[in-house]
Formats: structure tokens, C-alpha cells, sequence
């Protein structure tokens, strides 16, 4: 400390003294004391209740925003789910010849397997789950997957080129990437 400090701080204390001792004897300066010290309690109690009630509002806040992403993606388990049958129909009906479409019988079931692929595309989609961009579009490690880089001077190198599975999102939540192949230059 220096010297001034020392000199400053001593002061203070005989200042204090000499009130202290002039409030025993004067009633006014004690009332004003007692005033002072009420209004500090009371600046403190104001400033405890505004941090309560902002600290309420926060919690608040978070609850409603919790309470909102669970209405928004209760049903992303059941989704998930449903894209594995999804793939199953989609690999189904691309695994079916001409020559079977052909046939009569066989072409009267796939048009019912056809129709039940496109009653679940539209359920998912009525709940918020879209396909993934993929092919054509740059690697986004948020929402694709790489799985093979594939040599080839038509794409930019990062540029998807071929899409294994379909990647899907619930409304802004992603529930499953898109499997891809990426472009790289040839050596």
C-alpha cells in the first residue's frame, strides 16, 4: 500500500468514529443511518426479486422449448422404423421385371404393393419427414454419409454422384443420412 492509501484509509475510519460517537448523542443522525440501511435492504430485496423473476421466465423458456422439440419429434423412433419398411418396398418393386409387370395376376399385386408404397410416402411426408437431397448436391457430413469415392471427371471432386440409401429428415432433424458415393478426379 502506499503511503496516500494508508493516509485515506485512516482518515475514513476517524471519520466513521467521529459519526458513530456524534450518532449516540443525535437522534437525527441515527434515523438517517436507520433510513440508509433500510433503503439498502430494501435495493437488495429488489434486486434478489427482478434476478427471481427473470430466472423464472428462463426456466420457463426452456420448459416450453422442451415441451415444443417433444410434440415436434415424438413419433422421429417411429418414423425411423418405418423408413427400414419403406426401403424394403422401394428395393421390392425395383426388383420386379418387365416380363412379371407383364403378366396379369403378377401386375394387379405390384399395382397393390405400388399403392401401399405410396400411401407410406405419404404418411411420412404428412408427418415431416422428407428425403435428403443427395445427388448432385456437395457432401454435407450432416446429413450424408460417404461410402466409396468413385474416380470421374463430371463432377466436381465433393460432388455427390450416386446415392446408395436415402438419407431422411424430420422437419429439421436429421433421422437418417443418406449413404453416398462422392466424386474424386481420376489418377
Amino acid at each position: 500500500m502506499t503511503e496516500a492509501t494508508k493516509d485515506e484509509e485512516q482518515l475514513h475510519e476517524e471519520a466513521e468514529e467521529l459519526r458513530k460517537e456524534t450518532a449516540d448523542g443525535s437522534p437525527e443522525v441515527a434515523e438517517h443511518d436507520r433510513v440508509t440501511q433500510l433503503e439498502q435492504q430494501l435495493e437488495e430485496a429488489n434486486s434478489k426479486a427482478l434476478y427471481a423473476v427473470a430466472e423464472t421466465q428462463n426456466v420457463r423458456r426452456r420448459m416450453e422449448k422442451e415441451l415444443s422439440d417433444t410434440r415436434s419429434y415424438a413419433a422421429a423412433g417411429f418414423a425411423r422404423d418405418m423408413l427400414a419398411i419403406k426401403d424394403h418396398l422401394d428395393r421390392a418393386l425395383a426388383a420386379v421385371s418387365d416380363e412379371l409387370r407383364a403378366d396379369k395376376t403378377a401386375s394387379q399385386f405390384l399395382a397393390g404393393i405400388e399403392a401401399t408404397a405410396r400411401e407410406l410416402d405419404a404418411a411420412l411426408q404428412r408427418n415431416g419427414v422428407e428425403r435428403v437431397k443427395s445427388v448432385g448436391e456437395a457432401l454435407d457430413p450432416h446429413r450424408h454419409q460417404a461410402m466409396i469415392e468413385i474416380p470421374t471427371d463430371e463432377a466436381a471432386p465433393g460432388t455427390i454422384v450416386e446415392e446408395m440409401q436415402p438419407g431422411y429428415v424430420m422437419k429439421d432433424r436429421l433421422l437418417r443420412p443418406a449413404l453416398v458415393g462422392v466424386a474424386k478426379k481420376p489418377d
